[in-house]
């Protein structure tokens, strides 16, 4: 299966040496991304309610731009700054994206200055078929 880069420039580009996102057969893998403006590539200075949510439009366009989009996440994986921003993060989150929730795993982590919050996601296209779960090694 190749590997092919994710790239839109609907989203910010990245600031370091990393893609915006893979995709290998129907897995997209998008980036940690910071609220970070497009169009001027700089960290939106905001409190983390509005850094989550510029953060879940630019996680929105990179998925978009593989036709994909949030009923297609498998998993988020966010990181915040702060334990204390948790509630605010959350109540954003719900804001923007509609239950049934993906599976989502929230940490601490020492993020770039002026970041409070980084989201990555792991999604599978549309389209194609989905893994199935069949049955872990040792299982009955």
């Amino acid at each position: 299966m190749p590997l092919t880069t994710i790239a839109t420039n609907t989203a910010p580009e990245p600031v370091g040496a990393y893609s915006q996102g893979r995709r290998i057969g129907p897995f997209l893998q998008v980036s940690g991304q910071m609220a970070i403006d497009p169009s001027t590539g700089t960290l939106l200075a905001a409190d983390v309610a509005d850094q989550t949510r510029r953060v879940l439009e630019q996680v929105r366009a990179i998925l978009a731009s593989e036709c994909a989009g949030w009923n297609d996440v498998l998993m988020v994986r966010v990181f915040l700054a702060s334990d204390g921003d948790f509630e605010a993060m959350d109540r954003a989150y719900r804001s923007v994206l509609a239950a049934p929730f993906p599976p989502r795993t929230t940490v601490t982590a020492g993020l770039a200055p002026g970041a409070l919050i980084e989201i990555d996601v792991l999604a599978v296209r549309p389209g194609h078929p989905r893994p199935s779960p069949g049955r872990l090694p040792g299982g009955d």
